[in-house]
């Protein structure tokens, strides 16, 4: 499975019963947390998130709606006797922070914790399977957004066609890499007689706070699901550019120049106590537009 589950989509104070921000991208059974405002414990609790999955955190930027909930988080995995490594990847100043509250409170880890520097765009992470890169979004203080890449998916089998040409069990991963298989005898055996194309990959980007900023377009462009912050509704438009935010209108139109599949918007700010305008506004110019809504879980 590939999905993001929304845990917080308020901006700075929570209120109405939305928490500030934060989100998990599951990819085969690994969780993938994406900044960790406060409450963020909590929220993966009331969600049955198991937090034990969680092999890396993403943080985007030092504003305390993003991160004030990792240092408990961090300490939290280790009274639960965590074993997995912990990879932590944030602005360079967030490791002297975490480090500096595990000091103080003489916080001894029994996992092994690795706290990396975002030194500017590029790739983070990656396995077999999935890349995670970053890249600069345009706020008020250092800040990056995320993608979330599946790698080309190896190409399909077709069981019949394996026993109609009597392919050994040794011939599959080749196949499956898109190559010829020579049999014993000299024949070759063609990779397009036995599989098929895998579906195309799939890719989730998350913009963290920013500015309206078609500077973004080129790293979500033709994304599957792309989340975007929609702070404002876009009567506010002057106070979001002055606070370095976007409104819902803006989103969307990024989204469209992007010719993205899905918006997702959220980091709603606490002057409003309902939503519906945002997705109203947005489906105005990006009709494949929803919130992001706590709890509920995008597939991507």
């Amino acid at each position: 499975m590939f999905a993001v589950t929304i845990l917080g989509n308020n901006s700075a104070v929570p209120a109405f019963d939305r928490h500030p921000t934060s989100q998990v991208v599951t990819y085969q059974g690994n969780h993938y947390l994406v900044d960790c405002g406060e409450g963020t414990q909590i929220q993966l609790i009331r969600y049955k998130i198991r937090r034990s999955r969680i092999t890396h955190i993403f943080i985007s930027h030092l504003h305390g709606d993003h991160y004030f909930g990792l240092a408990g988080l961090i300490n939290t995995l280790s009274l639960l006797n965590h074993r997995q490594e912990l990879h932590v990847f944030g602005p360079a100043p967030l490791r002297e922070i975490i480090e500096m509250q595990l000091t103080v409170a003489d916080a001894r880890m029994c996992y092994p914790l690795y706290l990396h520097h975002i030194n500017g765009p590029g790739i983070l992470f990656e396995n077999e399977f999935l890349r995670v890169s970053c890249f600069r979004t345009l706020h008020r203080i250092e800040c990056y957004g995320f993608c979330f890449e599946e790698k080309k998916p190896p190409r399909k089998l077709i069981s019949e066609k394996l026993q109609q040409y009597n392919l050994p069990f040794s011939a599959y991963e080749k196949l499956k890499q898109g190559l010829d298989f020579q049999m014993e005898d000299g024949t070759i055996i063609k990779n397009e007689w036995v599989t098929r194309p895998s579906a195309p990959p799939r890719k989730y980007a998350y913009c963290a706070d920013t500015k309206y900023d078609e500077s973004l377009i080129p790293h979500i462009r033709h994304a599957d699901l792309v989340y975007h912050e929609a702070t404002y509704l876009d009567n506010f438009r002057e106070v979001a550019e002055s606070r370095f935010h976007s409104t819902a209108r803006q989103a969307a139109e990024l989204a469209k120049k992007a010719e993205v599949k899905k918006l997702l918007i959220g980091h709603f700010s606490s002057k409003y106590d309902s939503l519906e305008a945002f997705e109203s506004e947005a489906r105005e110019v990006f009709p494949n537009t929803e919130l992001a809504l706590e709890g509920v879980c995008y597939l991507i």
